[in-house]
């Protein structure tokens, strides 16, 4: 789960990529950076969890991506297509994983009423920095002024603010009622919402709606929360317990979010070496590591390892404490170890294509480009890894396929100038007529589409 600086490094993220954009290139107003943290394990979880809801809702669970913002407030908020952005601090905050599922049942309310289609149309093509960004900035922005009312999408989506008012209570009530319609669908109980908006409504008469991100984005109504009330009441699921295996997940979660965003010095002391549970040695293993002091956090994965041989995220963080510690070539057993465990991680197959690439083994290289070639499938919005495809491309003398990976690139960070250069020089290497020489065609018309700017 490595915290990783994007203007320092070119290469896919390992776990917990810390996604931080330069000011220069991504300036959203707000004075301050955004990033965004990739981490499988924790996707996977509320992937796991999430999965019997977007089925409810019509949705294609592996067509739904979840992005986790470094951001340790409360908030949500969907955008640009089927992708779920969910702040550090509403896991962080979440008391019981139904509290987690319907806040994000409300938010798949939104995407399958089409909301984000209405409300943002700037961002359906948007880079996943850019959209963080300009939610980031107009959400500052309205709160700078005040505002209670409105969303985050306001600044992005070139709606006039009157109009986006008038239909944000509109666009949350629908979604409160979809998400509803969709947990009864799957026996979950809807009282981790209610329980959910009681708790923003005392902070909103604490602090003021217009100080909390989530209140800024999701207005909140007294007939909204006694309309969830209601549900609750008459629903015959509303008293059904959390699956045991969520309650582990999340808190697996939290122990992880808190390692890796927390000083060490304070992991260590929340869990002592006293403390032989679980989650306190997966805290202390990432603890030392961050210090770092190896000598101590690989004995400790190691011990968990050797605890549950079948877990392979503990495979995964041995891997990266290796890789980023320069001992490339020792990392990889523990990354193929991993994926062997969870083959269905695109994350995963980035990651240890990374570490292939980095070690410099030609035939390592080419498995490099399979197992890349496969992610982007799922991950076409992750610019470090078409970066990373080229690279490897560009080592096998595949320097048509590099230019279109790079074309890729560009395409998915919204960059114009890039996309339409290297889809050029793509379609120049590659032969005419075959199928990669027509995507470098396609890329170069989606291209011609992107604002000038870019």
């Amino acid at each position: 789960m490595a915290v990783r600086d994007l203007c320092r490094a070119v290469m896919a993220g390992l776990t917990m990529a810390l996604l931080a954009m330069s000011a220069a290139a991504r300036d959203n107003g707000s004075g301050g950076g955004v990033s965004l943290l990739r981490d499988a394990e924790i996707e996977g979880d509320i992937h796991t969890m999430m999965t019997p809801v977007w089925k409810a809702a019509g949705l294609d669970p592996d067509a739904v991506h979840v992005y986790l913002v470094a951001d340790n407030s409360i908030n949500s908020f969907v955008a640009g297509g089927q992708n779920i952005f969910v702040n550090a601090g509403l896991l962080l905050h979440a008391d019981t994983p139904n509290q987690l599922i319907g806040v994000l049942a409300h938010e798949t309310g939104h995407i399958a009423g089409g909301h984000l289609y209405r409300g943002a149309e700037a961002m359906r093509n948007a880079s996943i920095e850019e959209i963080i960004a300009m939610v980031a900035g107009a959400a500052a922005t309205i709160a700078a002024r005040g505002s209670g009312g409105g969303g985050a999408l306001l600044g992005a989506s070139g709606v006039g603010e009157r109009a986006y008012l008038a239909s944000s209570v509109t666009f949350e009530a629908t979604a409160d009622h979809a998400a509803m319609n969709y947990l009864d669908a799957t026996h979950q109980s809807a009282r981790g919402l209610l329980q959910f908006f009681e708790k923003m409504q005392s902070q909103e008469m604490l602090i003021g709606a217009h100080e909390d991100p989530y209140l800024t984005d999701h207005p909140l109504t007294q007939d909204r929360i006694e309309y969830v009330r209601e549900h609750v009441e008459r629903s015959p699921y509303s008293n059904n317990p959390d699956p045991p295996a969520y309650i582990d997940m999340l808190q697996r979660i939290k122990v992880k979010l808190a390692a890796f965003t927390e000083p060490p010095t304070s992991v260590l002391a929340k869990y002592p070496a006293g403390d032989n549970s679980v989650l306190a040695r997966y805290a202390r293993a990432i603890a030392y590591y961050r210090i770092p002091e190896l000598d101590r956090a690989l004995p400790t994965i190691d011990g968990l390892i050797r605890d549950y041989p079948r877990d392979p995220y503990f495979r995964e963080l041995k891997g990266q404490m290796l890789f980023e510690n320069g001992r490339i070539a020792e990392a990889v057993a523990p990354y193929e170890a991993a994926l062997r465990l969870d083959p269905n991680a695109p994350l995963l197959r980035i990651e240890l294509a990374q570490v292939y690439v980095e070690n410099h083994n030609p035939a390592q290289n080419k498995r490099a480009i399979a197992y890349l070639s496969d992610a982007l499938r799922f991950e076409d919005k992750d610019t470090d890894a078409w970066h990373l495809l080229a690279t490897a491309y560009g080592r096998d003398n595949q320097f048509g396929m590099a230019a279109l990976a790079l074309a890729e690139e560009g395409l998915a960070a919204d960059n114009k100038k890039n996309a339409l250069a290297e889809a050029a020089r793509a379609e120049h290497l590659l032969p005419k007529g075959s199928a990669e020489w027509a995507r470098a065609e396609a890329i170069r018309a989606q291209a011609n589409d992107l604002d000038d700017a870019n």
